[in-house]
């Protein structure tokens, strides 16, 4: 593990982790406060392109404010470029992804992991990685929170489990990011999900595009990010296990 000098908050640790699912391993990369205790956790189902330097950032800078941050490879193998991630992403069925978050969560809640609250954790999507958040918080009662970020919120109609169908069957409270002209997504399917899901909060940014918090991706956004990285931190803070601190000393 490295660590990040101070900024923000909390000065934080990172680094490549292998994440135990079933008789495997999946690619996994942590960031966490580098102080003794227990954090909040928030598990990263990552975008189209698998787990990458958009959702390691994404990591390390919510780390700073005093989440652990878990981001899982939901694939076998890491997506060369974005047409090989749309066939792994046609390939994994939503049992295959769900199964990978309930085995991401065993693995956290073994007794080696000190470093987190498991009993509830968050679960942030990112694209289509956000179907797989909200399908395992319909689901699963260990998720406490779920966030999304310019997730599709139609064309999944011949999958197992549509967004559409997971809105209004959620237990948790829900965050869903959206770039105002996103060129795949369409604003007023934003508003149909706010109307299915009433107690979310579904979020429109004026003037940016799909993929707004990805720092190297052509529509990256940094005032948009510094405001989602303020709002998730916040979302989940204010609903997960409060960090507990250990002074040593």
């Amino acid at each position: 593990m490295a660590t990040l000098p101070h900024e923000g908050t909390y000065s934080v640790m990172y680094g490549n982790l292998a994440v135990s699912v079933g008789s495997g391993y999946r690619r996994g990369y942590l960031a966490r406060p580098d102080q003794a205790g227990r954090w909040p956790l928030v598990v990263i189902a990552p975008d189209l392109d698998g787990l990458g330097a958009h959702e390691k950032y994404l990591a390390r800078r919510l780390a700073r404010k005093g989440l652990a941050v878990l981001a899982v490879e939901l694939y076998p193998e890491t997506p060369a470029d974005s047409d090989a991630g749309l066939v792994a992403y046609n390939s994994l069925t939503d049992a295959q992804a769900l199964r990978v978050l309930d085995e991401t969560h065993e693995y956290v809640s073994s007794d080696d992991i000190t470093w987190a609250h498991t009993d509830r954790i968050g679960v942030l999507g990112l694209d289509v990685g956000g179907r797989f958040a909200l399908i395992t918080a319909a689901h699963r009662a260990w998720v406490g929170a779920s966030a999304l970020a310019y997730t599709p919120l139609t064309g999944d109609e011949t999958r197992a489990f549509p967004v559409a169908e997971m809105l209004g069957h959620l237990a948790t409270p829900v965050l869903g990011l959206y770039g105002a002209d996103d060129d795949l997504i369409d604003p007023e399917t934003v508003d149909e999900a706010q109307a299915r899901n009433a107690a979310g909060q579904w979020l429109l940014y004026q003037g940016v595009g799909h993929g707004f918090l990805d720092e190297v991706g052509p529509n990256f956004d940094a005032a948009s990010f510094e405001d989602a990285i303020v709002r998730l931190s916040r979302f989940f803070t204010e609903r997960l296990p409060r960090a507990e601190i250990i002074d040593l000393g």
